[in-house]
Order: structure tokens, then sequence, then C-alpha cells
């Protein structure tokens, strides 16, 4: 196999892994400290992405993928992950310098403005407020990020996968 279907694979693979980590049951007392898999995965490679593989339609189609197996609103988090993309691709020369405990702080300010987002759009659709732990996911995300970016950047380096 080429160099570049492997790491046309590889990058295929990982977000196929966000999808299914999204997926996984928790306990319904550790369900509002579920981190949100794709939008991590997406801004890594955001980030980390040379050649341009991550778009806005690839976030749309993720988005669209991940409503269709959350069984929520169509197009939620297609939303919320193309409004996530667009503001890192914007801002990825920055992102991409800042030592991890203020790449770690982006990630945050990112998330949480998803929360907002994912909160707007709930409230058009009817739904009620959501409790205060609701807001807890961002922050453990946030706190996985550091560790996420070392993995998938040690393993991208040992496979050699542009």
């Amino acid at each position: 196999m080429s160099r570049q279907r492997f790491s046309f694979w590889w990058f295929v693979g990982t977000l196929a892994a966000s999808l299914l980590l999204m997926l996984i049951p928790l306990p319904h007392v550790l369900d509002p400290f579920k981190p949100y898999w794709p939008a991590l995965v997406l801004l890594y490679w955001a980030m980390e992405s040379g050649d341009q593989r991550v778009t806005l339609g690839l976030a749309f189609v993720l988005g669209v993928c991940a409503d269709m197996f959350n069984g929520v609103l169509l197009g939620e988090q297609a939303l919320r992950l193309c409004v996530l993309v667009f503001i890192a691709l914007r801002f990825r020369a920055r992102l991409r310098f800042f030592p991890m405990w203020q790449q770690t702080l982006a990630v945050l300010a990112l998330l949480l403005n998803d929360r907002f987002l994912l909160l707007i759009v709930r409230a058009f659709a009817g739904e009620s407020t959501p409790p205060a732990l609701w807001w807890a996911s961002p922050f453990v995300s946030a706190l996985l990020w550091p560790f996420l970016f070392l993995l998938l950047d040690d393993l991208r380096m040992r496979l050699r996968v542009q």
C-alpha cells in the first residue's frame, strides 16, 4: 500500500473512531461528562493537516453522520462542527504554535462556543434549558485535549503519516 493511501486511511480511521467513541454508552450519572470526540479529532486534524484535508464539507458530512448515529435533530452536529472547523481553520496558524496550555484554553473556548450554539439550536427546537452539569463536557474535553493531541501526534509520527 502506498504511503499516500495509508495516510488517507489513517485519517479516515481516526474520524470513524471518533464517531464510535461518541456512541459508547456511559452510566446516566457520567453522561454529562462525555467528551465530544468528533470535535476533538476534527480540531486535531484541522491544526495538523497541512494538505487541507479538513474542510467545511468534511465537517458537515461527519456532523450529519454523527446526527444519524445519535438520533438527534438532523443537521445539529453538522452545523456545530462546521462552525468549529471554520474557526479552527481561520486561526490555524496561531493555534498550531501555541504552547500546550494555551492550545488547551483555545480548545476550551471553541468547545464552550459549541455548547452555546447547541443551546441556541435546542432552544429553537423547543427544548427546555439544560441543567448546569450539561456544561461539564467542554471542560472534560479540554482536559483530554493534551493527551489526545500527543497520542495522535505520536502515532502520526511513528506511522510517518502526512
